[in-house]
């Protein structure tokens, strides 16, 4: 028979999933040592973003009855990136750029690292209000 906990490695993948705050988001982005991959859809990018950063967004649309994943999302970021480039990847608030981090570490991109609390946190950060 089969466990009722479902898939138990869930929790490890989260635990080993590569994280940055927003203070070392910033001294690494004003290092250049590493880019900035922000995954919100292109109307929330347009409002406001990362300088220098790329979009890809990770979901096509959001609606009352579900998300759209991209389905080229890692081929796009790999047309953009190496597999060994330092990557920081930010969405809004955190919880899409977990899933797009996952997604491209399982691909094989070796330097990539989630940015915690998103955009809002880098905006907090440096003190600056987000766009409405």
């Amino acid at each position: 028979m089969g466990s009722l906990r479902g898939r138990g490695d869930t929790k490890q993948e989260e635990k080993i999933l590569p994280m940055v705050d927003a203070e070392e988001a910033c001294a690494l982005l004003s290092s250049a040592t590493h880019q900035y991959l922000d995954v919100r859809m292109w109307e929330d990018f347009d409002k406001g973003h990362v300088a220098g950063a790329r979009n890809v967004p990770y979901y096509l649309s959001v609606t009352p009855h579900g998300k759209e994943k991209n389905p080229h999302f890692v081929d796009q970021v790999a047309a953009l990136y190496g597999r060994d480039d330092r990557l920081i990847v930010g969405c809004r608030s955190g919880i899409r750029s977990k899933l797009a981090t996952a997604d491209l570490l399982n691909a094989g991109f070796k330097n990539v690292r989630n940015l915690e609390g998103g955009y809002l946190s880098l905006l907090r950060t440096t003190n600056q209000n987000p766009a409405a």
